[in-house]
């Protein structure tokens, strides 16, 4: 089993003691959410031209990879495509430097709930258009299950109309158990043709939603996710996506990571 941990989870933390903490916990990667104040990835000092040779360097000493290269860029947005398109290739170009297989990419508002609504069929261009760009550059694009494609079944219909290399499906556990009371069985048999890469969260219900949890302390039935996905033969990684970043008062990293890495050989 490939465990990795997004940079979401430690955001204070430097690149050299993400990656260091990642090699002594004997995690196989890291996936990059912005390093300190960077969010945007292009933009972080590890991964600029003249830093780049070290970073790869690094990474291959400490036998770490980069699962996924994960933006924000929202491509349902018809008032921003210009500057999101230019933001998605500075991505890929990125990817394909690192040799890392995967972007991701939004297609929904940034939120995980199920709110608002999209134009699916501009949607469904925009992710034919943005995928021939990536397959161009050996990389794939990934949509999440995140808000209204929390839905698996909408999601599959989304993919099946694209019939591209070129992008694929990024499983995070959370959302469409959380928010469309999916089985996981449901929602890995709807999205099984194209899945890559997964997010690992866990939360407990509470009067006003729900609150993050430690995996294995809420009642996200994360052993069942990992059975089928281990019985449907998938290879890729289990990432855990710990949104420090954005919830402060959530456990602190050195603490989940650890946990995470213990809790994950268990299954």
């Amino acid at each position: 089993m490939k465990i990795s941990f997004s940079t979401l989870g430690c955001p204070r933390w430097s690149w050299q003691e993400i990656l260091a903490t990642a090699c002594d916990l004997g995690y196989s990667g890291v996936e990059v959410r912005g390093v300190g104040k960077d969010i945007s990835v292009p933009s972080i000092p590890a991964f600029s031209d003249e830093n780049l040779e070290k970073t790869k360097a690094d990474l291959k000493r400490l036998n770490l990879t980069i699962p996924c290269l994960d933006s924000d860029c929202c491509i349902h947005l018809r008032e921003t495509e210009k500057a999101t398109t230019a933001e998605i290739k500075a991505y890929i170009q990125l990817a394909q430097k690192l040799g890392v297989p995967y972007v991701r990419i939004m297609a929904t508002a940034p939120v995980p709930q199920p709110v608002g609504a999209v134009d699916e069929a501009y949607v469904q261009a925009r992710t034919v258009e943005l995928a021939h760009e990536a397959m161009a550059h050996g990389v794939k694009l990934l949509i999440e299950t995140h808000g209204v494609w929390s839905d698996s079944e909408k999601l599959a219909r989304l993919m099946s109309t694209v019939s591209c290399e070129g992008v694929g499906v990024l499983w995070d556990v959370h959302h469409p158990y959380r928010f469309m009371h999916e089985k996981p069985e449901v929602t890995y048999q709807n999205l099984r043709p194209w899945l890559c890469h997964t997010h690992i969260k866990d939360s407990s219900v509470t009067d006003d939603g729900y609150h993050y949890a430690l995996p294995g302390f809420g009642d996200i039935p994360l052993e069942e996710i990992a059975g089928v996905l281990r019985d449907g033969g998938y290879e890729g990684f289990y990432s855990l996506e710990w949104v420090k970043r954005w919830d402060t008062t959530l456990e602190e990293p050195g603490i989940v990571f650890a946990h995470f890495a213990n809790y994950m050989r268990t299954l």
